[in-house]
């Protein structure tokens, strides 16, 4: 049967149907509790979802369609290593990284834990080498500059978090990040360092992705020429990927090659070796601490009841809004730049994973299963987007992201400037201003009535927009953690929901593969007959204004 044509997605459809007139602030006004019911906590974090359009009755209409797609049982088979990723036929065991201890899966003859730790136990005494000055370069002098080159998940993640959780006080190394294929960010990286006391950290998981390997290129003749000695200068390259052999090839010597497995996709990578730019950076306890704290969401997913877990009431808000409401984008809004990463990250980790039209059955989709997701660090959203979240005719809702601490000790003053525009923020999207208000403040100013007559439309807020807050007591590794394992597990639950593969992404295939033979073709002057006009004059274009 079609998912839209089960019961409890016509129940939810006949829900909303009745309660399309809904309002925040008659919510509220009818139920002062509305808060208490309408948040969870979790071990230094705070899920207020209490300004959401929704009633205790859409939630349990929401849990019982989560429970006839068998929810539960999926979240078993996501800790119990079953295959779940059924178009690669293999298991997606990021959360094993978290926490070794409840896994006997074998792979290739040794238990997934032992080889989780085996690295673990290698990431170490490496991390301690370089952080205590004893990595040195060709010349005998230390390395104090690393750049992280990687794309897409093993860019994102350790960048996110590098920015996120540094203190602000100068490290014994520096960590810079390069993603970008077009060799701008490589050669504007390279001209400020030195070659004698850079080493790179090489991040691909098959030691072939044709960007990464392109600024590991241009990484590696920078090396060669300052140091003519290639097996001096390749000491100073670090790999990360599953293919031991091809680091070989590169040069990268064995001591330095840290591996991760085929199980590990790219958008949870941050969790295996490819963390080691964070522990390399911030220390070993900090990556640990950020595995602790996705353990803590991991346990909490797995153990806390339906109605009370944060992740699944996170999806199926996602759900409510996007199948029952229209909505086809939501809004991520943290209220400090040390999280000014985090909604790219959460647009790979949630548009790569449920980015799906076929279902695990083989079946075309009838529903949609992905919203465009954006965002950017609130006070900047405020000067770009914001105008159109509160007065634009398309309801975005929106996540915003809240530290109660002060990430830097110095700053108290300005943190909370910050923190006063979150919370307003949020409140204004619910109350809006209405007519009454507008006229009210109009006439305090002022203004005539013909004035006013003319101004009143523009100065209203409709209001009524729907937001979460997610709250942190501090930006610790283990909050960090907790938040970014909690959305996996969120974008998991929708994928269930939906019954699709949240663990490939064959739709990034194509492309790449087509860029292969574009770019042999723009080397050598040729162009294939089987291109379509546009794609051919943008070819020539390109040929003729290029040189």
């Amino acid at each position: 049967m079609k998912l839209n044509m089960t019961p409890a997605w016509q129940a939810l459809q006949a829900h909303r149907d009745a309660t399309r007139d809904l309002n925040l602030n008659t919510l509220f006004a009818q139920n002062p509790d509305r808060f208490e019911r309408f948040s969870l906590g979790l071990n230094g974090l705070m899920f207020d979802f209490s300004k959401q359009l929704v009633t205790e009755e859409t939630l349990r209409r929401l849990v019982a369609l989560a429970r006839q797609q068998n929810l539960q049982g999926r979240i078993e088979d996501l800790f119990g290593g079953k295959k779940l990723n059924i178009t690669e036929d293999r298991p997606a065991l990021h959360t094993l990284l978290r926490d070794r201890s409840i896994y006997s899966v074998n792979e290739e003859g040794e238990t997934v834990s032992h080889q989780v730790q085996r690295v673990l136990d290698q990431m170490r005494p490496f991390v301690d080498k370089v952080r205590s000055g004893q990595f040195k370069g060709f010349t005998g002098e230390a390395i104090r500059d690393f750049v992280h080159i990687g794309v897409g998940g093993s860019d994102l993640g350790p960048n996110l978090a590098c920015l996120a959780l540094e203190s602000g006080e100068p490290g014994p190394i520096n960590m810079h990040f390069v993603s970008a294929m077009d060799g701008v960010q490589i050669v504007d990286s390279l001209k400020h360092l030195d070659p004698a006391t850079t080493a790179f950290i090489i991040t691909s998981k098959t030691f072939t992705t044709i960007d990464t390997m392109a600024n590991a290129d241009r990484a590696k003749a920078w090396l060669l020429a300052a140091c003519p000695d290639a097996e001096k200068a390749c000491r100073q390259l670090i790999g990360i990927s599953v293919n031991k052999q091809a680091m070989s090839a590169y040069g990268v010597a064995s001591s330095q090659q840290f591996e991760f497995w085929h199980w590990v996709g790219g958008r949870y990578s941050l969790w295996s070796s490819v963390g080691l730019s964070v522990a390399l950076y911030l220390g070993m306890h900090t990556f640990e601490g950020l595995l602790h704290g996705a353990f803590i969401a991991d346990q909490h997913f797995r153990t806390a009841p339906l109605e009370q877990n944060i992740p699944v009431i996170m999806a199926l808000l996602h759900v409510w809004y996007l199948n029952f409401c229209k909505c086809g984008s939501r809004v991520v809004l943290p209220y400090t730049s040390c999280l000014k990463y985090l909604p790219d990250y959460l647009q790979q980790l949630e548009m790569e994973s449920c980015g799906k039209s076929v279902s695990n059955d083989g079946e075309w989709l009838d529903v949609e299963t992905s919203a465009v997701i954006w965002g950017e660090f609130g006070p900047n959203g405020q000067h770009a987007f914001y105008q159109s979240l509160h007065q634009g005719n398309q309801m975005v809702p929106a996540d915003f992201i809240m530290v109660c601490k002060p990430p830097r000790a110095d700053n108290y003053d300005q943190h909370l400037l910050s923190v006063a525009n979150c919370v307003a923020q949020s409140q204004a999207l619910m109350t809006g201003k209405s007519e009454e208000d507008v006229r009210a403040q109009l006439q305090r100013e002022g203004l005539d009535e013909e004035h006013i007559e003319r101004l009143l439309p523009h100065r209203m807020y409709p209001g009524n927009r729907p937001s979460s807050t997610i709250v942190l007591d501090e930006l610790s590794p283990k909050n960090l953690g907790m938040l970014l394992a909690l959305y996996e597990h969120k974008v998991f639950t929708q994928s269930m929901i939906w019954n699709i593969n949240p663990f490939d992404q064959w739709g990034v295939e194509l492309g790449k593969q087509l860029s292969k033979r574009m770019y042999d073709e723009l080397q050598s002057g040729d162009t294939s007959t089987h291109y379509d006009g546009s794609t051919k004059g943008l070819m020539n274009i390109f040929r003729t204004h290029s040189r």
